[in-house]
């Protein structure tokens, strides 16, 4: 994090959770040039709580979100989830822990209900039409849709069935890339409804990505400011306008 900066990421947070992830000196080279994604990435992600991470593009952020739940590997001792090194953990198992949502939504073959079963399915589980209905609730859809094929949902309604889908696995962690940025005004504020709403009922930590900061304002508790692959800033999301890393400043200028 630059220097005197605080391991931490909540510094001044009241009833600081305790930390649900714990990244030390987390490094990504280019495999093309070698150059670095990640330099040395220090924070403690807290639990039950929403996190956004922002920052110019090319600076690592979905680089950074992806090694959370290994879909590329991290050097040993330097991601820990709730104290344990997530390169000692059987690798599926993680990722039902830690569920991600990507910026377009890939639907599997079949309907919405065999899309959102999938999950527990592998692990010989098959949930009924309730909790089907009861999932795509949460996700703000109505259980009428379960029938439908994911070629005739609009991508609002994908996206939303590809979270109703990460939720069957009952995740501690949700974790996001872009997840609105090709939806409209009305989807995107249903996905973030969902987010606030399963933050309020589940306690699930969140931790997205975005290009708006207007968006990590209105559903984020506190904000990383990731530059050239470090995180140089720790704010609350009314703080932002207080940024003083020169770059981190006039990302946030210019995207204001």
């Amino acid at each position: 994090m630059g220097p005197g900066a605080t391991d931490h990421l909540l510094v001044d947070v009241d009833a600081v959770p305790r930390p649900k992830f714990r990244v030390r000196d987390l490094t990504k080279r280019s495999e093309t040039t070698g150059t670095a994604i990640l330099s040395k990435l220090r924070v403690d992600i807290p639990a039950g709580l929403v996190v956004g991470v922002i920052g110019p593009s090319g600076s690592g952020k979905s680089t950074f979100l992806r090694a959370l739940n290994r879909l590329w590997e991290p050097d040993p001792g330097s991601v820990f989830v709730d104290g344990v090194d997530i390169c000692d953990m059987d690798v599926l198992a993680l990722r039902r822990r830690v569920g991600m949502l990507f910026q377009l939504p890939a639907l599997f073959e079949g309907s919405v209900a065999d899309n959102v079963r999938y999950g527990p399915l592998l692990r010989g589980v098959k949930l009924t039409d309730a909790q089907v209905a009861k999932l795509l609730a949460t996700a703000d859809l109505d259980a009428s849709l379960a029938g439908k094929k994911g070629t005739e949902l609009s991508v609002g309604q994908a996206q939303r069935v590809a979270l109703a889908r990460t939720l069957a696995n009952e995740p501690e962690v949700l974790l996001l890339d872009e997840p609105t940025s090709a939806l409209d005004p009305i989807s995107t504020q249903n996905i973030e409804d969902a987010i606030v709403k399963l933050k309020k009922t589940r306690g699930m930590t969140t931790i997205i990505v975005s290009h708006s900061v207007k968006q990590i304002q209105r559903i984020a508790d506190v904000v990383c400011l990731l530059v050239d692959g470090e995180i140089v800033e720790v704010l609350k999301p009314h703080e932002l306008s207080e940024a003083k890393h020169p770059m981190a400043l006039r990302f946030l200028e210019l995207s204001s």
